[in-house]
């Protein structure tokens, strides 16, 4: 779409990544699913160009996908993390790699347990090198509520060393219904990573589907 960047989605086949495939391309954003198989990131292409009535949407492999994008999201388990960073890293100088990873490690994924990088978006930042521009956002929305045309109760915290940068994703998740807060350089994201974790535990107790969290005083409507 004219004036808007490509968006790819690695891990767009999961619930997190194709509900906000689903949320960007009823926005005007021409979306690529990316997956391990082309075959099944399609699958899901055609799922959510079916449920929207558009063609905005298109599947191809996670390295495919990551060279079409202009703007890369990456949704995936912390235990594919760094295999999938590597498979894109070939394709994403220059370009924002938004991370909404969390170090979760089963079976006690309510209990926070961060890795010797501080913080997954740290790590990504590492591995796929200056040339890349980390952002991390996302953690604490609940998968299944992108799945919904509903209205989102949650604030998304967005890391980024780069102010500008920061922007462009408080942009997108405007676009995906949710409203964004600048929270900090990229190091901060350790906060956002953990806080799902107890998000999870909370979720537990209470007995609800997706916990969120609001950011109070900045005068939004």
């Amino acid at each position: 779409m004219s004036g808007k960047p490509t968006l790819a989605i690695i891990g767009g086949t999961g619930a997190l990544g194709s509900g906000l495939a689903r949320r960007w391309a009823a926005a005007g954003y021409d979306v690529v699913i990316g997956s391990r198989t082309a075959d099944k990131a399609e699958a899901m292409a055609r799922t959510i160009d079916a449920a929207s009535g558009g063609t905005a949407v298109r599947g191809a492999t996670n390295a495919a996908a990551a060279e079409a994008g202009g703007v890369i999201m990456l949704a995936v388990p912390w235990a594919s993390h760094a295999a999938i960073l590597d498979e894109i890293k070939p394709h994403v100088a220059g370009k924002i790699v938004i991370d909404a990873t969390v170090p979760l490690v089963p079976p006690k994924v309510a209990r926070v347990q961060l890795p010797a990088e501080t913080s997954a978006a740290v790590a990504a930042q590492t591995r796929l090198g200056a040339a890349a521009r980390v952002v991390a956002a996302f953690h604490n929305v609940a998968a299944n509520k992108l799945q919904t045309d509903a209205p989102i109760d949650c604030d998304v915290l967005v890391f980024a060393d780069a102010a500008e940068d920061r922007a462009i994703v408080i942009a997108l998740a405007e676009a995906a219904g949710l409203y964004g807060v600048h929270a900090g350089p990229l190091a901060n994201a350790v906060a956002a990573e953990a806080l799902t974790s107890v998000l999870i535990g909370i979720n537990r107790h209470y007995k609800v589907p997706g916990a969120g969290i609001r950011i109070t005083g900045l005068g939004k409507s």
